[in-house]
């Protein structure tokens, strides 16, 4: 049987990015290579655009899965999630941190086998062990505290990420969410994760706990 490789793209100079932005997801994305993370196929690079073909994922976001059904069922988010932490343990052991996971940035590639792919590499870097690195970058309510403090960047800033994202998939609820980005920020350093909330009435102790040990401020 012939199997069929189909490709999507995109244009970074659409979406506001530099050339040395550009060249940076590039270059992060040439260097993984994991079933969980989408591939890098060709860069098209004229004088003033840059085109990226990547491996087209057709499944949807994670993100709609959980607003059509509210939340997922804890079993569902396991399988999920378990393979977010498959991609992100190879991307960090290859000193690449993401720092934009969230469920819009989880494709779904086969629903029927629930396997998942990682995209979006826009704001990906690698961090060196002689460079601190400071940036406030990513979507506001799945930032994690150093970088609402502008602190230095670690593998950590990703795992934060992850939790937030796990609290989401099984309530359907942002846990920092607040009504501006000021108010948002002001939960996330407060770094008050509850669970009394009747969405979490299902949810075992172990996911609980998960959460509550990737939410934590200066983890160790």
């Amino acid at each position: 049987m012939k199997q069929k490789t189909v490709f999507g793209h995109y244009d970074p100079n659409a979406r506001g990015m530099t050339p040395p932005e550009v060249e940076r997801e590039v270059q992060v994305l040439r260097s993984i290579d994991h079933h969980t993370i989408v591939k890098l196929h060709e860069v098209y690079e004229q004088e003033d655009y840059s085109v990226i073909i990547l491996e087209l994922v057709t499944g949807g976001e994670l993100f709609a899965r959980v607003a059509e059904f509210e939340r997922l069922d804890e079993r569902e988010a396991v399988c999920f999630v378990a393979q977010i932490l498959q991609g992100v343990h190879h991307m960090h052991q290859l000193g690449i941190v993401h720092l934009d996971l969230k469920p819009e940035n989880i494709m779904i590639e086969n629903m029927e086998e629930k396997r998942i792919k990682i995209i979006d590499f826009g704001l990906a870097r690698r961090l060196n062990p002689n460079e601190v690195i400071q940036d406030m970058a990513g979507t506001p309510e799945f930032c994690a505290p150093e970088v609402v403090n502008f602190d230095p960047i670690t593998f950590a800033t990703d795992m934060w990420s992850i939790g937030v994202m796990t609290y989401i998939l099984l309530s359907g609820i942002s846990p920092f969410a607040g009504d501006s980005q000021a108010e948002t920020f002001q939960n996330i350093l407060e770094c008050s994760v509850t669970f009394d909330r009747e969405e979490f009435v299902d949810v075992s102790q172990e996911a609980r706990d998960f959460i509550t040990r990737l939410l934590r401020k200066n983890p160790r």
